[in-house]
């Protein structure tokens, strides 16, 4: 195996942006003016006032997509202990991942911010998603909650004031990250255009009306400046549901078919966004020379907790998290 220092990876990673896939995009903000650490950015994320951690942390997913891909891992916390699935992936691989997926499903609001603080001590990059009902909780509510969209959007109906109490608190906690320095790739309403979760089962102009809403509450009210917002599709990449460029900065799929999601990767690619592409959950990750065979260098993969990593067979797990063309904890810059 060959090691490689961390400048060399910097080198290769921040040297001629100009030939990486993002492109410099224009950005609008209701506040107006630009803060100087976007101004200065290489590449510009949907909130111009975006602080200086999560314009670094931007960059270095910008520079580096189509040339590696960042390893990363969803974990549980109902198997004995929340670094279940690191641990083991250490065990097998004697790595840890560039990025740890999180979840506020079942309000686990103190326990994410906890576990967050402490992965970006260790030098980790951060990803969160949500389970929840409209008004909160988990899994099952996800699934089961179907709401009248025409009430929930309206502002000032009680269903709204309930969906918006809930949104407050994961505001709150993302806060408190921001406060700490974290910048969190912040993955709502993902799966959307599957429409099996409650976010998606009012089509898609009612999702992207959804998307924004919450777009703007947490960007132009809540004053949050650390999220870089992943639009989560499912695997099938439905047309119409994209809520626009000055609305997102990572589009992502996902699929548990054991492939490189290659479908899905062609269908975003054609959008043209110049953003960023994530495989943001699968079940087997596929190996390195799949990927590049079918030109789908995604900006990471994410592989899903418990048995999914379980599954894994152990030689290809280790193979990836030692290729050259794979980011694990120790090989990422210090963002």
């Amino acid at each position: 195996m060959r090691k490689r220092s961390i400048a060399v990876i910097c080198a290769i990673l921040f040297t001629f942006a100009a030939l990486t896939a993002c492109e410099n995009k224009k950005s609008s903000s209701s506040d107006g003016e630009k803060t100087d650490n976007v101004s200065s950015a290489e590449h510009k994320l949907s909130n111009p006032n975006a602080n200086a951690e999560t314009v670094k942390t931007y960059d270095y997913l910008c520079s580096s997509f189509g040339k590696v891909i960042l390893s990363c891992q969803q974990e549980s916390t109902w198997m004995g202990s929340p670094d279940y699935e690191m641990k083991y992936i250490e065990e097998v691989t004697s790595k840890l991942p560039a990025m740890r997926g999180l979840d506020f499903m079942n309000n686990d609001f103190d326990g994410v911010v906890e576990r967050s603080k402490a992965w970006h001590e260790k030098g980790g990059i951060v990803t969160i998603c949500w389970h929840t009902g409209v008004n909160g909780s988990g899994y099952r509510e996800s699934l089961d909650d179907d709401p009248d969209f025409d009430k929930l959007l309206t502002k000032g109906t009680d269903e709204y004031n309930a969906m918006i109490s809930s949104w407050d608190r994961a505001a709150d906690a993302l806060a408190e990250l921001q406060d700490a320095g974290v910048a969190v790739l912040w993955r709502p309403f993902h799966e959307f255009d599957g429409k099996w979760f409650w976010w998606g089962k009012g089509g898609k102009d009612n999702f992207i009306k959804l998307w924004r809403q919450m777009y703007d509450y947490y960007t132009n009210e809540k004053g949050l400046n650390n999220l870089i917002w992943v639009l989560g599709y499912s695997g099938e990449v439905k047309k119409g549901w994209y809520p626009g460029d000055d609305y997102c900065d990572v589009i992502g799929s996902d699929t548990y078919d054991n492939n490189t999601n290659r479908k899905a990767w062609k269908k975003l690619k054609a959008m043209n966004t110049g953003k960023p592409l994530a495989f943001h959950e699968c079940g087997n990750v596929p190996s390195v020379g799949e990927f590049e065979k079918d030109g789908a260098m995604w900006s990471w993969f994410m592989i899903w907790h418990t048995d999914h990593i379980m599954n894994n067979p152990q030689d290809n797990l280790k193979e990836v998290y030692n290729s050259e063309k794979v980011i694990t904890l120790d090989e990422l810059p210090e963002l």
